[in-house]
């Protein structure tokens, strides 16, 4: 809905907003705006009537809570107020099953907020009234009312009587759905009419929703509400039915001076501040339930209740409710064909909640932005990216930004949730660490396997988590540096020079590129890549894990044929088939792959409490690998290939290398000429650690995450390619940091904020920015080098389902795998997503068929000799996206299909995953 037509579109339904009939010509617009406000507070903000006809005091606003009342006679005959609904910030009401219901959004009548704004503009308004006592509130009420005209001085007692009646709360026996409505009488009548129905048999709108009712499950009748409600919140009163005698239907507003305990009144010990009474008569085209429920939703929207809080005459309520109705939508009485249509209004919400909240005339202060989620960004200052203009520059200030708050990063790590994130974070390091260990031995015919993995993570995560700037990072070994070392291990065989001496040599030079891109702030060219190059190699990567689980089985295959008769020898032989094995090997990585996926998926259901699901969930690798190395353990007559594991800190091969590499070369003389061509490999894996480095510390520092202590792009790069031309000297992998171990790790460190409304949307309280739980984590996993007694039983095969498992669930969150699906299915089915409703649908296809031909390119480039490229010729997509695509694509084009728009994902619910954030593959 965006657009000219959307333009119009708001400025007729501004216009139908006010039809005539319902203006008032004596009422002028409020000069209160959201942008005179003052300082902030937590939940709302405290603001003054600039420019009011006489001075203010200030006023503090608060958080509310409501509770709308109905007259309804009791089972005992007895007129009383039954509770028929609240508020907190979202509707909850009572069902007639006898439970209450989940919360909910509001939906509301266009005529019953009419019917407010008409009623509010006659009705009794009393400010700032001093009585403490329901009683006095009444006694005060009436007689203004009284004098107003409002009621005839003979209803006085009756009046007085019924808003002194008592107040009950729903149960399974008796609620405002199994009680008959009340009409109230005038005395001496009789109540031959008490009993009229006061929606005429129209059903609440709340229980004809489009999406369902909610059911909660049986036996809760009573809201957990005490523990939501904020201790500061303060509550407002609405006092709907019916009474016989009058004329029209009658609305009063009482603001108290002081918020006021009524005893017996609400469901929760909260002070009332506001009091709402709604009475007319019995008419036919008018719902006081549905006047009642647009009351209670009015003062449960923050700004409405600023505006209540603040308001100094009848005028500014009215404009309160002339601008809530600005930035209500309507729906026409027409047919809705698909539920998914609804979802066009969402973007159209935003845009009125943002002239809300912020109106163009004048910008709303610091504080109420920051509440709202609206912040504005950091000063250019403490752009981590911006250029200093001085060599080393931006390492300097990356040291200055972060080593002052050293301390703190000790303080911050004494908490019981960075004890928990350690465990974890350890099994979730220590799965993908052992089973690329395995598959790197596989590579590299054991010239580098688990031992060495495990080592290297130990050493280098226990230095980035003493000196880093990012303490939350978590480093370690990922596919796109698998691929490399398959790749470079296959060029060294294929020219007879020794691999594991050819790494230290690109170990040199990586020292010497990293230097050189630190002094010359190189760090800042991550601003370049785009979605568009990310998705790309993640695709790649994600295929290059799913063709080689199936390669590695069809090996298997190839080496156990399945056949009758097996010529079977009392000692495994490597060349002998063996009965049973491909299959069994099948089963195991079936299994494990299958078991991962849906405890990932499991995770985000809605089985079990959410901490056993997300517990569950979280261990889902380990568990997986545990189960079906357990099943194998026990599977005695059929061979499987396990993980070679050396015992105590042995190199995984002690005859062809030990811990220390001579560059010069072992048995025989390193070419002179490969130690200066080096530097080709050494760019690439260069390439490889920078693209997976910066762009997880992009990820990890977006400023939803709102993290306060800051990142060091270059501090970071200089650390981990260091240590990773270092580590090759010892024949150690060189790593970098991984993306969805670096989630997982700040969400398990991430602190929310307690709902303080049911079905509320937690918020970040804060993030425990510390680097005890990381350096924890990497002694550890150093310590589990002592595990080979258990690792030695686990199946390869079992580690190809994780290999598979990875590659799979790295498709998720890929734009281009989804755009690669939609090419597949007919365009009525197409997601309601920004690169589908504006742009046109053979763009769209365009754009992806260019990314699938650079896709197949880099397939090529790596199957063939010159695999070794496959970074470079990956990073020549850039000037691709910012050179040629601009001249295929307009720009709003470009900016739908090219847009870094996931979602940050802090607690995972149903449908939700950290992996949906996630653009690089780990």
């Amino acid at each position: 809905m965006e657009g000219p037509g959307q333009e119009a579109y708001e400025e007729r339904m501004r216009r139908s907003l006010d039809p005539e009939g319902y203006e008032d010509p004596g009422i002028k617009g409020s000069h209160l705006s959201l942008g005179e406000m003052s300082t902030p507070s937590v939940t709302d903000v405290d603001l003054e009537a600039a420019g009011s006809r006489r001075p203010v005091s200030r006023r503090d606003t608060h958080e509310g809570y409501v509770e709308l009342h109905e007259l309804v006679m009791d089972s005992t005959k007895e007129l009383c107020w039954m509770e028929a609904g609240h508020w907190l910030k979202l509707e909850e009401d009572f069902k007639e099953a006898g439970h209450w219901g989940q919360p909910h959004l509001s939906f509301l009548t266009y005529r019953s907020l009419l019917e407010i704004r008409r009623a509010l503009a006659k009705g009794t308004v009393l400010l700032d009234v001093a009585a403490t006592s329901l009683p006095a509130i009444a006694h005060v009420l009436i007689d203004q009312m009284i004098y107003e005209g409002q009621l005839k001085p003979q209803d006085q007692e009756d009046i007085l009587r019924t808003l002194l009646l008592q107040h009950k709360h729903p149960n399974e026996a008796e609620s405002v759905g199994t009680l008959p409505p009340a009409q109230l009488q005038r005395s001496g009548t009789g109540r031959a009419e008490t009993e009229q129905p006061l929606l005429r048999e129209q059903q609440p709108l709340e229980m004809r929703r489009l999406a369902g009712a909610e059911q909660s499950p049986s036996g809760a009748t009573k809201p957990q509400l005490p523990a939501k409600v904020p201790e500061d919140a303060e509550a407002t009163l609405v006092l709907v039915g019916c009474a016989a005698f009058l004329e029209q239907p009658t609305l009063a507003f009482v603001r108290l001076k002081a918020a006021v305990t009524l005893d017996a009144v609400l469901d929760v010990p909260l002070p009332v501040r506001f009091l709402f009474v709604v009475l007319g008569p019995d008419t036919p085209n008018v719902s006081y339930h549905e006047i009642g429920r647009a009351v209670a939703t009015m003062m449960s929207e923050r700004v409405f209740r600023r505006d209540a809080y603040l308001a100094e005459g009848r005028q500014d309520l009215l404009r309160g409710v002339e601008d809530f109705l600005e930035a209500s939508i309507v729906l026409p009485p027409t047919e809705t064909p698909n539920e998914q249509l609804l979802r066009s209004l969402v973007p159209l919400q935003h845009e009125l909640l943002r002239r809300r909240y912020q109106p163009p005339e004048k910008a709303p202060s610091e504080g109420f932005l920051k509440d709202l989620g609206l912040e504005e960004p950091a000063p250019e200052d403490d752009d981590p990216l911006r250029r200093t203009g001085r060599p080393f520059g931006g390492l300097v200030r990356d040291i200055r930004r972060r080593y002052p708050k050293y301390l703190s990063d000790i303080k911050d790590a004494l908490s019981p949730q960075c004890l928990a994130a350690v465990i974890f974070i350890y099994f979730a390091a220590l799965s993908p660490a052992v089973t690329f260990g395995g598959l790197l031995s596989e590579k590299t015919k054991g010239m580098m396997g688990v031992s060495e993995l495990l080592i290297s993570t130990c050493v280098q995560c226990v230095l980035f988590s003493i000196l880093s700037a990012q303490p939350l990072l978590v480093v370690g070994f990922s596919g796109p540096l698998l691929v490399f070392e398959e790749a470079f291990y296959s060029f060294c065989s294929d020219n007879g020079m020794e691999y594991i001496v050819g790494r230290v040599w690109i170990g040199f030079w990586l020292i010497l590129l990293v230097l050189v891109v630190v002094a010359c702030e190189g760090s800042v060219l991550v601003r370049y890549l785009s979605r568009y190059t990310q998705e790309i190699f993640s695709f790649l990567i994600s295929l290059i894990f799913i063709y080689e689980t199936f390669s590695k089985l069809v090996t298997i295959f190839k080496d156990h044929p399945l056949k009758r008769h097996y010529d079977v020898k009392a000692t495994v032989e490597p060349k002998v088939p063996e009965p049973n094995t491909a299959l069994l090997s099948l089963v195991l990585m079936a299994g494990t792959f299958f078991l991962a996926f849906f405890l990932r998926k499991f995770k985000n259901s809605a089985f079990l409490p959410g901490k056993a699901r997300r517990l569950i969930g979280d261990f889902g690798v380990p568990i997986s690998i545990f189960i079906m190395a357990l099943i194998d353990f026990f599977i005695t007559d059929t061979y499987t290939q396990k993980l070679n594991v050396p015992k105590g800190l042995e190199v995984t091969n002690s005859s062809a290398r030990g811990w220390f590499i001579n560059p010069m070369g072992k048995d025989n003389t390193f070419p002179i000429w490969m130690m200066f061509a080096s530097v080709v490999p050494a760019l690439l894996v260069f390439i490889l650690i920078f693209l997976e480095t910066q762009i997880t510390t992009l990820i990890v520092s977006k400023p939803e995450r709102k993290l306060v202590k800051g990142s060091g792009f270059h501090l970071d790069l200089l650390l981990i390619v260091a240590m990773g031309g270092l580590a090759a000297l010892f024949g150690m992998p060189w790593l970098s940091a991984t993306t969805v171990r670096t989630i997982t790790h700040a969400n398990a460190l991430t602190v929310m904020t307690k709902t303080s409304a049911p079905g509320e949307k937690s918020q970040i309280l804060e993030v425990k920015e510390q680097r005890i739980s990381g350096f924890l984590v990497a002694v550890l996993i150093g310590v589990s080098i002592l595990m080979e007694p258990i690792l030695k039983y686990i199946p390869l095969a079992v580690l190809f389902g994780i290999f598979l498992y990875m590659g799979v669930t790295s498709l998720f969150g890929i734009q281009l795998f989804d755009r690669i699906l939609l090419l597949l299915m007919p365009p009525k089915y197409h997601p309601d997503e920004p690169y589908v409703t504006r742009v046109k649908t053979w763009r769209m296809h365009l754009f992806t068929f260019i990314q699938i031909i650079v896709l197949a390119l880099l397939w090529v480039v790596k199957s063939t000799p010159a695999s070794l490229a496959l970074p470079f010729v990956l990073i020549l997509t850039v000037p691709l996206r910012r050179f040629l695509l601009p001249k295929i694509f307009r720009d709003i084009e470009l900016k739908c299909l090219d847009a870094d728009d996931a979602v940050v994902t802090f607690e995972e619910a149903e449908g939700t995953d950290v992996y949906n954030e996630v653009q690089m593959p780990s």
